[in-house]
Formats: structure tokens, sequence, C-alpha cells
């Protein structure tokens, strides 16, 4: 998978066909060469960032296993986003003289290469500068390496510092490394596209891939540890469609002024027969890191349910140091017997409503399922919800033998989370990390608003608290007439009295690169209407938007798949036929699938890096592949392409598309990439690449359109972006 902000290739040996493109930089050869003489063996990235300014070193391999001694002309695309103070190539002791060049330059020597080589790998529009720099003599068999060193401005993304480097594919090996001082003044560092190994040395953080063979541009973001919340938004809008936006929040880490917010806290702790032994030790143990965690101004009640009901204290308890105590004595002290009033116990634990502009959380442990009283998961979960009134709920699942659908319906809509420990698992490691986390609230009733921007379809879709050192990623759509500058606000409330904090927002009408934005949207939106369909019955419309998701972005959930059958055959299993239409009845919603299926929906509606949800090519093929034959499923782009009558088929077209055909390194192949950029990844794949849209479709192939009369890009645009 290419990146649309880079001119990735290795160079000189791209002729007929692509060849693996490697990250950065490039050997465009003087004369031509046997193709796959020059190739490129390794890449090692360090960078060093001090304040704004980036020092970055790129260290690069290559190898001429041909027959012949060449040179060539090192490329290298300079990213358009950062301003260059200054620059050096080196070829072992020996400088190389660096030729920099403009955006319109660079456009032209890569069309140039392209329409040469007729090489799909270098399907990358310019809209950088490229260095460029003449290499000295390889001789066959031998190995140079050259070394760039350029210092780069960060740009500043709300309050975060932003770093992109384009990583290449895995191809070659591949280290990465980036050295920050002063690490106090900034958060934990996110990567949407990549996941990181993150150290601390003092003052000092040090960060790495953690995965050294992931491919793709790698955006990261330092977020800066300023006021209360500090906010930073990422965009990405293509034209003439709405924009998909990503919104970091994270609090500072200085305590803010005055009171902290008070808590009302119930635990509520299952103790019948099932939970006897080191369950409910941990459980207890966990209970009791609970209790120790309150302050002075919070207020606590603890119910136990096994046959019946039983509370610590009637109404709340103040938490002071003494009464803290005696309830934790009182905790250890219990032991199991009897059934699962799981009915009782609810009722009893929002019986009593949380103080005004206190935050009431109920932390819900339980090991089995309902016996005793009300049984029904649905009736259950339905009353709970009447009665919920301003509480959080967090739920425990332990083990598999608990009904999922209840302790999802018990979350879904209380800004709370379930947890399932699996048997066996550490139960007061993860309770103590939800009290560690409830300790420190920060805003709560969390809202989003924009000046001229309109934002919808936000996933998580209602805003959860947010708590120190608890840094929320919020995803969404927006729409906006015009472009410019615009504010975004989140307002929430702190000790009941609501604060707002705004940071500047870009609707622009250009696509900014950030296109691993709309995926990741799609991601977490699939996972959100997959749990929406299971908790809450079929409904016609979710079924259709997550259909429509599925097939545009390669998204695999439950009720989502794809089969490719052989010879050339593709087939759309039915999304929703009358047997899966329906989720398993609430009271079947147990077991070890079951919370399997409940912890998939989480991780794809909280996916945060792009391989949370990269399809891989083959895996739903329907057959194993032969060794060495190439995947029948590809994911480009954000797209998944299955092969087809010898074309690689975007799994969305429909046969009722009419289809446009353009010839491959054609003027008219140029001016539509130019004119629809999110095409530059898709174009890559050969022979031919048939690409959906909205109305129309466009397969680029050998034979088609050579140029556009008037007018008539720009109607194919408007049809393919609906």
């Amino acid at each position: 998978m290419l990146s649309p902000k880079r001119l990735l290739g290795l160079g000189a040996a791209l002729y007929a066909i692509a060849l693996p493109a490697f990250a950065q930089g490039w050997i465009e050869p003087v004369r031509p060469l046997p193709r796959g003489a020059i190739e490129k063996i390794r890449s090692a990235v360090q960078v060093a960032v001090t304040g704004r300014i980036a020092r970055v070193t790129v260290e690069e391999w290559f190898r001429n296993s041909g027959p012949q001694m060449d040179e060539g002309s090192y490329l290298y695309p300079l990213p358009g986003e950062t301003v260059f103070s200054d620059f050096s190539l080196w070829q072992g002791d020996r400088e190389l003289k660096g030729e920099p060049m403009d955006a319109a330059q660079a456009r032209t020597i890569y069309e140039e290469i392209v329409r040469r080589k007729r090489d799909p790998a270098l399907i990358e529009l310019a809209g950088h500068g490229l260095l460029r720099a003449r290499v000295f003599p390889i001789t066959p068999g031998e190995t140079r390496k050259i070394t760039l060193r350029y210092t780069q401005v960060l740009d500043r993304v709300g309050d975060a510092l932003q770093f992109r480097y384009a990583a290449g594919t895995a191809a070659a090996s591949r280290s990465f490394r980036l050295q920050l001082d002063s690490a106090a003044r900034v958060g934990d560092p996110y990567s949407p596209t990549h996941r990181l190994t993150v150290s601390h040395s003092g003052d000092h953080l040090d960060l790495a891939l953690a995965d050294t063979t992931a491919a793709g541009d790698l955006e990261l973001l330092l977020p800066l540890a300023r006021g209360l919340v500090g906010m930073s938004l990422l965009a990405h809008q293509p034209v003439g469609e709405d924009g998909s936006f990503m919104l970091l929040l994270a609090p500072g880490r200085a305590a803010a002024a005055g009171e902290p917010l008070r808590r009302d806290v119930v635990a509520v702790l299952d103790v019948s027969g099932s939970m006897s032994g080191d369950k409910l030790d941990q459980a207890k143990a966990a209970l009791v890191q609970l209790l120790g965690g309150l302050r002075r101004s919070d207020r606590f009640r603890l119910v136990t349910f096994g046959s019946g009901v039983r509370h610590y204290a009637a109404g709340w308890t103040d938490a002071s140091a003494d009464s803290v105590r005696a309830a934790q004595d009182w905790v250890r002290r219990l032991d199991t017997g009897g059934g699962t009033n799981i009915a009782g116990a609810l009722t009893e634990a929002l019986a009593e409503r949380p103080r005004d502009g206190s935050l009431g959380v109920v932390v819900f442990l339980t090991d089995g399922l309902p016996t005793v009283g009300e049984t029904d998961p649905e009736h259950l979960a339905d009353q709970a919800e009447r009665s919920r009134g301003p509480f959080r709920v967090f739920a425990f699942g332990i083990g598999y033998d608990v009904n999922t659908y209840l302790l999802d319906r018990l979350t879904d809509r209380a800004r709370g989370v379930t947890e399932y420990i699996r048997p066996g698992g550490d139960i007061e490691q993860t309770v103590g990390a939800l009290a560690a986390k409830i300790a420190s609230p920060v805003l709560t009733d969390l809202a989003l608003r924009g000046d001229g921007i309109e934002f919808y379809d936000l996933q998580p879709e209602r805003l959860p608290d947010l708590f120190a050192g608890d840094e929320l990623v919020v995803f969404g759509r927006y729409r906006g007439a015009g472009s410019g500058d615009r504010s975004l606000t989140i307002t929430g409330k702190r000790d009941g009295r609501e604060e707002r904090f705004s940071t500047a927002a870009r609707a622009s009408g250009e696509a900014t690169g950030n296109d691993y934005i709309p995926q990741l949207w799609a991601a977490r939106k699939a996972g959100a209407l997959s749990r929406e369909l299971r908790l809450h019955g079929p409904n016609s419309e979710i079924v259709s938007e997550l259909k429509r998701l599925a097939l545009r972005y390669g998204i695999l959930t439950e009720y989502t798949s794809y089969l490719v059958q052989e010879p050339n055959q593709m087939v759309l299993r039915p999304m929703f036929d009358r047997a899966a239409a329906a989720a398993p009845a609430p009271q079947d919603q147990a077991g070890a699938a079951a919370v399997q299926r409940s912890r998939a929906e989480k991780a794809l509606a909280g996916s945060l890096q792009l391989d949370a949800v990269v399809v891989t090519g083959g895996a739903e093929s329907g057959g194993a592949l032969g060794h060495g034959a190439a995947p029948r499923t590809q994911r480009v782009g954000g797209r998944v392409f299955a092969w087809r009558d010898s074309t690689w088929t975007d799994i969305a077209h429909g046969d009722s598309l009419r289809v446009v055909e353009v010839a491959a390194f054609s003027d008219a192949y140029f001016a539509l990439l130019r004119a629809i950029p999110e095409l530059m990844k898709p174009a890559t794949l050969e022979p031919a690449v048939l690409v959906a849209g909205r109305r129309v479709s466009i397969k680029i192939e050998a034979g088609g359109k050579r140029s556009w009369a008037d007018g008539e890009l720009e109607r194919l645009v408007r049809e393919f972006r609906g």
C-alpha cells in the first residue's frame, strides 16, 4: 500500500511491472540498467526532537545485484508541510551536492518517469519538492550507504506537535527511532497509523515502531501538556464530499484549581456459590483497593448478592478514614453462597441517586447468569435503564458463564464500559485499573460543537467522561459551507459548573492527506452498528448502513463478509439473510463465543490504529492459495479489491454502475489522478483496476480514454463522488 503524500519507488529497475516500493528515497539510473540491478536492502531513520525542531537522519543501503557498474540520481521527496533549515547528503565520507526542486518541477519529473517506465509503483502525485543528487558508481555486488540529514519544523496541530514520515513497505529491512528531550512537556505519544513502543529515561522520551514490518506513512502526534485539557484536530475532506475528523483530547498533568469533583460510588459484588475460592478473594481485594482510593468529599455504598441482597449500610456513607477502614473490614469478611439475584442487586444499587454535581458511578461484578427473581436479560436491562438516572455503569464479567447481552446493555448508554475477565484472569488488577481511572475525573457530560461547521456521526456517539491521564480519541464527520478558520468547542462539567475549551478548526475544500481518518471512523461506526443490532434487534436502516460501510471500506464483522471463489468469480455472501439477520436471543448470549463477540465489537468500535481494521489478502479467499500465488483480495487505499476477470475489482462495485475506462499513463490518466487523488493508490494495481464510486465506476487499464472533452472530467468527478 502506497501513501498519497510521498513519491515512493525502488529505482534503477522500474520498467514494465511494479516492483516493491521502499521508504522514501530511490535511485534513478543515468543509463538503462538490467531490471532489478540496484535494490534497497535496508533503511534506518533517527529523529531527535527539541522544542518544535526535528533533526532527521536517514540512512539507506543500496546493492547493485546486476552484471555491470553504473550510476544514477538519488531522489528523495521533501515533505511539503515542513520547512527545511538545512540538509546534507553523504555517500560514505564524500558529500553529494543536492539540488532541491519545488513541487511544480517535481511533478514534471514524476510524470516523465512514470510515462517512460509505465510503472504504477511511482503513482504518487507531487505536492512536495524533490532533492536530487548524482550517485557515484556502484560496482556489481557492491553495497553503498547514503546518509541524508535535514532539519524541519514540526507542524502544530491544536495542542499537539505533528510528525510525519513515509515508512514505506515491509520489503526492505527498516528501523525507526525518535528521541525527544523535555518529555515532561508532552503527554503520551499517539499514532493512528502504527503501534509504538515508548520508554522514558529521566526527562527523555524514546519511541520506536512496535512492528518494523508495518507499512505506510507514519503519523505521530505529541500532545502538549498544558492547561486542563489539550485538544488537537486533524481532518480529511475530499473535494465535493463531507469531511472526516479525528479529535484528540488530552488532560494536562497539572491539577486544576479548586475542589476535585465529588464522587458517589456504588460497588456491587456477586457472592453466589460460583464465586467461591480465588475469584472471591481477588474481587474482595479489588473492592478494598477501590474503597482506598476514595476522598473525604466522596460517598459510597456497598451491595452484595447471592440468592438475596445485602448492603453495608442504609443510604450513603461519607468516605472518612474511619468509615472506609470499617467498610474494608466488612468486605474482607464476605463469604459465598446461594444463587444469583441480579434483579435484586440492580434495584438496590440504583435506589439512591447521586448528589447534584457529583459523579455517580456503579461498579458491578458478577460471574454468573441470573437464577433468582427476574431472569430474563432483556427485562433486567430495560428495568435498569429506566432506573439508572445519572449513574455511570462499569460492569465486569468474570469467566464465560455471564450473559453478555445484559452486561453490555447495562453500560451501553451509561457512559461506561464492560470488561470481560477470562477464567483465571486477574480480577484485582482489572478493577484496580478502573479505580485508578475514576480517581481523577477532569470533565463530565462532554459535548462537541463547531462554529460554522456541523459535526455528526461521532464515534463514540456519547462522549465518555474525561479523566486525568486518559486521552480520548473521537472520530466523526463534518460539513460546513465555505472554507477558512473556524472554532471547535468542547463543553463539559467540573464540580457542577460548565467549562469550555476551544481550538482552531479549518474547513477546507481540499484533501489534507490524513487519509487514514475515514477508515478509522468507518471501523468504529461498524463496531457500534454491530453492537446496536445485537443489543436492540434488527433494523433495516442499520443493516443497510453496515452493508455500505463494509463494502466501501472492506470491514469484516460478524454480519458482513465476502468470499472469492475460483476460477474468476467473486461472490458476496448475503449480508443479512433470515438466519443471520437476528442476533442470538438475549438469554442465549452467554458463553465463550458470546464474550468473544462482545470483545470483537468493542475492539472495532474503539479502533485506534489502522492495523486493527486491515483486511489481509486471502484471509477470506475461500480456499488455500498455491505457494507464492498472489492474494485474491487486497486492501489498497481504504478499499478491498478482489481478483475477477483479470481485473482487481472493488467489492463495492455493482453491475448497475456505469463504467468509464481510462488508459493508464495517458494524459487523461494523469488528469484523472489530479482530479480524484484517492485513486492514486488503487491505480497501482495491475494489469487493470475497477474502482467503485457513488454513481459511476472507473476502470484503469491498457485501453480506454486518452483525453477528456471539455467538461467531461468534471462531470465524471461529480458522478464518482455522488
